[in-house]
């Protein structure tokens, strides 16, 4: 059966999958938009630390105010209405909630979150995938010695690239190379909130109707973002990363098969098997016609010439030789598809995405020159940006997540370009997070650089 049929049957037996949302931003709000419209699904209560936004952003995404007049997580249950509040702990505690999803993009809350959660025995959808890549293993395994689900969440590009991973080595196709697109030159690791929106191509006005964050667009723009999703989709399927940072290649949609391939066979490829972005412009800016800057693909190999005929036959996207074949999706739609995650876990048990093993890290790396005594302000921020590595190379050099690296402070100077170790900062010890990371750096060993 569908999970659509599922959620008809939840709805009509008057069981629907009851929801608790952590976090109603922008991924946050994108959900709920379409929660009215999809059968099955109820959102008891929203938790932020700001309700009346929470709310503001609700109204803009077309609910009726009337649906969030509920004043308890109970009356909401009553009412098939929402309650919305400042209280996490009481949404996670909540025995009627079914999954939570964890919306804030606040990667040390986010643990907290969803820890708690599975101590309640509650399933998570993690949006906060920069959680997941400082310590995504052991989040993993704690959700399973709790007998619940812990996933991505889809529409979100890591997730979508793990479906697409899934699907090729279900079909018995070897993976060279998946990855998504982005807008990328090599000046943009030193971009700032100050400087985003020009370079991201959106104007103030347009930022300010769509109250977009300038710090988090700006994640994605730095490189921070495209580490930190490669991250947790190399830790979700094993596939390993390129051993210096992702390089970003240039190329339309037409020529993914033709660079993704090995080295040796005239891509850019490390070795088969590999995560990788590729990039919307050129390196003298120009635009690539027919980009897959907002979308996702992978790359797999025809082994045998009947495989390699049936690509021809079929008219695939292969490249010249036609052993390469590229499968995409140009566009992804973010919140707007994280139901789908939801229906998943608690009407299939499965996760769309879920770590397996530490394969990749994302280390904090100086977007200038850092002087003793300077605050870091995290990912998109002014001071850092993230670095995708092999994990056993961070963990050789005692690398800085760059999950934790919002409020430590340096105790020595860091050059521009500099990769940021656990010995360069005073940071807090006392979060769970923390304690989190160094237990997961003690318990799994990385796979070999």
């Amino acid at each position: 059966m569908s999970l659509h049929h599922k959620l008809l049957q939840r709805a009509a037996e008057g069981r629907p999958i009851r929801v608790g949302l952590i976090g109603a931003g922008k991924f946050g709000s994108m959900y709920l938009a379409q929660v009215p419209r999809t059968p099955g699904v109820h959102v008891v209560g929203i938790a932020d630390l700001n309700p009346d936004a929470a709310c503001s952003n609700l109204a803009r995404v077309g609910w009726d105010a009337q649906r969030v007049q509920a004043t308890s997580l109970d009356a909401a249950l009553r009412e098939g209405s929402t309650h919305v509040g400042d209280d996490w702990q009481a949404l996670v505690a909540h025995p009627a909630i079914d999954v939570i999803v964890e919306s804030t993009g606040a990667p040390i809350a986010a643990v907290e979150h969803m820890l708690a959660a599975f101590a309640q025995r509650k399933h998570v959808v993690n949006v906060t995938v920069e959680a997941d890549a400082f310590c995504g293993p052991l989040l993993a395994q704690r959700a399973a010695a709790a007998g619940v689900i812990y996933s991505l969440a889809y529409g979100d590009q890591p997730a979508l690239i793990c479906d697409l991973v899934d699907w090729a080595r279900t079909c018995g196709f070897p993976v060279v190379a998946a990855g998504r697109g982005h807008k990328w030159l090599a000046h943009y690791c030193n971009s700032t909130p100050e400087t985003v929106w020009a370079n991201y191509g959106l104007s103030p006005e347009q930022a300010a109707r769509g109250a977009l964050n300038p710090k988090m667009f700006n994640s994605f723009l730095d490189g921070s973002k495209p580490s930190i999703e490669c991250t947790a989709v190399s830790n979700a399927t094993g596939l390993a990363v390129p051993s210096n940072g992702l390089m970003y290649p240039p190329a339309s949609v037409e020529d993914i098969p033709v660079v993704t391939r090995p080295r040796s066979e005239g891509g850019v490829l490390e070795r088969k098997g590999m995560v990788e972005v590729i990039s919307s412009l050129e390196p003298d800016g120009r635009r690539i016609p027919y980009d897959i800057r907002m979308g996702v693909w992978v790359t797999v190999e025809g082994e045998t010439d009947y495989i390699r005929n049936c690509f021809e036959e079929y008219n695939a996207h292969t490249d010249p030789t036609g052993r390469y074949f590229t499968l995409y999706k140009r566009w992804h739609l973010i919140g707007l598809e994280v139901g789908y995650s939801v229906a998943s876990v608690v009407l299939r048990g499965e996760a769309t995405g879920v770590a397996l093993g530490w394969h990749a890290d994302v280390v904090a790396t100086a977007k200038r020159d850092l002087a003793v005594g300077e605050v870091l302000d995290g990912e998109g921020g002014y001071t850092v940006w993230g670095k995708l590595l092999p994990a056993a190379r961070s963990l050789a050099m005692g690398g800085l997540p760059l999950g934790l690296a919002h409020g430590p402070t340096l105790r020595r100077p860091v050059k521009n370009g500099q990769c940021l170790s656990w010995d360069d900062v005073r940071i807090d010890t006392t979060t769970r997070a923390y304690t989190l990371r160094r237990e997961m750096e003690q318990r799994f060993v990385p796979a070999a650089a």
